[in-house]
Formats: structure tokens, C-alpha cells, sequence
């Protein structure tokens, strides 16, 4: 039997009808579907399966900070060989294809192949022409002031003054690395047309770490590419935790042993220090040959050893095998009167 609606029902229905259709419930959103409403957002994010990102952000973080202490000793090795102030700073740090990093770069250019033992494969060097002709000239004894950059491949001299330039580079990026693991890099072929060099796949991934050098008012780039399945074996230490406990080793033993040793490699002046005395500016310019200066010390007193200009050590005067030598006899006493 039909239900009859009482007069409150009617009177609802009827305001209803007065207000239009009733609006659908919401529904959960999905992102996944095969459909879905007009004006509904959905996060989409493009993945080109061409170029997938093998490395992690944390680790591109780690790489870029570990090349940045690299530009940092570059660039103050660089400073000291060319006697002047030259400046190296990271650039970029980006994922790319090999063949997209060999499409950027012109041609001709300086590009050098490098080996990093022991793991297998090698990375790429690439110099600017636009910075490696002022330093060729800066090595020649030019000033740079009207340079003119030639279009060409560089010559067999022009190359080996680039050695020069690569093997400083090399050493610091030992350096560099030498936190995470010790690595020897070598330098093994050198080319001005980096479309004949293919050491992986066109479509392989790689790191490519893009610098700024700039040496007065010279600047251009510099250019290490690093494919992954030559760092795929560091990659786990480069990871945000072994970066911050590789950091936390300064102060380990073997960091300070190895400090020690490159310091104990440093060059030192040695003099021996025969007397001092003090005369006026009448004795000495009425000095000539032949004359003597008078000292209140005995000739059978001890030399004064100086190291690095500070007085160190008790020396005898002697000879050894025809030549002049002090013989260390004692050390200088802190605070003792010489």
C-alpha cells in the first residue's frame, strides 16, 4: 500500500523543486582513473623514460659540494702557477644524456679523457677555448689585453702547456675525492673534436658538473662529465649519511697523518748565523775592501742555526767532504738570550 505524504513532507518536496537540481555528492578524488571530472586537479608530474634520473638529489647534493672544495683548491692551485688571481666556482650540477653533453660543447676544444683507478671507465675533462688560449699566453709571457682566439686545434706545444694546467687539476680532484674514496686519476688521451670520442653509450646518463674559471678579465668554462657506470660503485658513499659522517672524520688519526706528511714536504730557508754587532752610518759608509768588523763574540763560540729566519738551533762551523757545515749541537732554549 502506497505511503501518503504528510503536509511537512509536501512542503519539502515542493521547496526543491523551487530551488533546481540537487547537487551530486563529492567523491573521493582519484589520480589514477580512466576518467575524471572537468576543473578536477590532479598532480601530473613528466617522466622521460629517455632520461631517467639514476642519481639521487641528496646524492647530486653531495657531488656538488664535494666539487666545490675541488674548485676551491683548483682554483688556488692555478693562482700560484700562473701568478695571478684566478677564480673557479661550480657553475651547474645536472643530469644529462652523453650525447646531449658532447652536442654542447664546441668545437674545436680542449677535451681530455681521464682514467680513475681502480674503477673501470673513464670521465671527461673539457677546457674552453675561451679560457685556455689567455692561459697559454699568460704561460708565454703575454698580458691578454688583445687576444685573439683562433679557431683551430691546438698544437703539439700548445697541448703540452695545457698538460700543465690538467695535471694541477688532477691532483685536486684526488684531493677532492680522497674523503669519499682514494682514487689515482690519470690523464690518457687528449682531443680538440669531441664528436670522435664515444666512451659510453649515446643515451647513457651522466653527471655533468659545469665550472666558471676566470683569470683577470678572461673567463670561461670547464666542463667534468661523469658517466653513471663509472661512479655507480661511489654512489652509496655519497649518500647524506656517509657525507656527514665522512665530514665528522676530520679529526680521525689518519687525516691528521696525512696532513703531517704533505707539511713535512715543505721547503725550508736554513742560514747559519756567524755575529751580529752594530755600527753607525759613518763606519759603514766609509767601509771598503779589505777592512774588518769587530765583533764582541769569540770565534770558537757556537753558530747560530736560524730555520725560516727564527733562530733554532747551537751549530759548530766545520767543513764535511771540501764544503762549509754546521753541526747541530744543541737546541735554542725558549726564552734564552742569543
Amino acid at each position: 500500500m502506497a505511503k501518503v505524504l504528510d503536509k511537512s513532507e509536501v512542503d519539502e518536496l515542493l521547496a526543491a523543486v523551487d530551488a533546481g537540481p540537487a547537487a551530486p555528492p563529492p567523491q573521493p578524488q582519484r589520480i589514477f582513473s580512466r576518467s575524471r571530472h572537468a576543473g578536477e586537479a590532479v598532480e601530473i608530474k613528466v617522466y622521460d623514460f629517455k632520461r631517467p634520473e639514476r642519481v639521487s638529489k641528496d646524492q647530486m647534493r653531495a657531488l656538488q659540494t664535494l666539487h666545490e672544495a675541488f674548485a676551491r683548491n683548483f682554483g688556488a692551485a692555478l693562482s700560484g702557477f700562473l701568478r695571478t688571481i684566478c677564480e673557479v666556482k661550480v657553475a651547474a650540477c645536472e643530469q644529462t644524456t652523453y650525447a646531449e653533453f658532447i652536442a654542447s660543447l664546441p668545437n674545436p676544444t680542449s677535451f681530455n679523457l681521464l682514467a680513475l683507478a681502480p674503477l673501470e671507465g673513464k670521465m671527461c675533462l673539457e677546457i674552453s677555448p675561451l679560457i685556455v688560449y689567455p692561459i697559454i699566453d699568460r704561460l708565454l709571457g703575454g698580458s691578454n689585453t688583445e687576444l685573439f682566439i683562433p679557431q683551430r686545434p691546438m698544437t703539439m706545444i700548445e697541448t703540452r702547456l695545457i698538460h700543465k694546467i690538467t695535471d694541477r687539476a688532477l691532483e685536486a680532484l684526488g684531493q677532492a675525492w680522497e674523503n669519499v674514496r682514494k682514487l689515482e686519476f690519470r690523464l690518457t688521451e687528449s682531443e680538440s673534436n669531441p664528436q670522435l670520442v664515444q666512451i659510453v653509450p649515446p643515451n647513457e646518463v651522466t653527471v655533468v658538473i659545469g665550472f666558471e674559471l676566470k683569470m683577470g678579465s678572461r673567463a670561461g668554462t670547464m666542463s667534468l662529465c661523469l658517466p653513471y657506470n663509472v661512479i655507480e660503485p661511489l654512489l652509496e658513499d655519497l649518500t647524506k649519511r656517509s657525507w656527514t659522517q665522512v665530514g665528522r672524520t676530520g679529526g680521525s688519526e689518519e687525516f691528521t697523518r696525512r696532513i703531517a706528511s704533505r707539511l713535512g714536504q715543505a721547503a725550508l730557508d736554513v742560514s747559519g748565523l756567524l755575529a751580529e754587532t752594530t755600527i753607525t752610518l759613518r763606519d759603514l759608509l766609509a767601509l771598503g775592501e779589505g777592512d774588518f768588523i769587530l765583533t764582541d763574540k769569540p770565534a770558537t763560540a757556537p753558530v747560530v742555526l736560524c730555520v725560516g729566519g727564527e733562530k733554532k738551533y747551537h751549530a759548530a762551523l766545520g767543513q764535511f767532504r771540501g764544503s762549509r757545515s754546521l753541526r747541530v749541537v744543541r737546541p735554542v732554549d725558549p726564552g734564552e738570550s742569543i
